[in-house]
């Protein structure tokens, strides 16, 4: 345990920062390929409204220590989910009508 509490700090919030990005480009690639597709959306609301949910969790929790690999990146998600959200809602109510 000695030689995981002698990591800096520093590394795991440019390691945090790291995943934090690539798991915001992943839901980048899920917002190109629901905008491109003719078909009605799988994704549910109660996923969609709860991954909103927990990066805004996840946002708070880094506001509120101080952790910007948190804070940084789930504002960015949050913007993107936000972002899917709306594609796949207005896409599904074209499709309904």
């Amino acid at each position: 345990m000695d030689y995981f509490m002698s990591i800096p700090g520093s590394f795991f919030e440019f390691i945090g920062l790291i995943a934090g990005f690539s798991a915001c480009f992943v839901v980048l690639v899920q917002i190109i390929k629901e905008y491109r597709s003719n078909e009605r959306s799988s994704l549910s609301t109660t996923f969609l409204m709860g991954w909103l949910l927990i990066y805004t969790f996840w946002l708070l929790y880094g506001i509120r220590f101080e952790t910007r690999a948190l804070w940084l990146t789930n504002a960015l998600a949050i913007v993107l989910q936000t972002t899917l959200c709306i594609v796949v809602f207005t896409k599904n109510q074209k499709k309904a009508l």
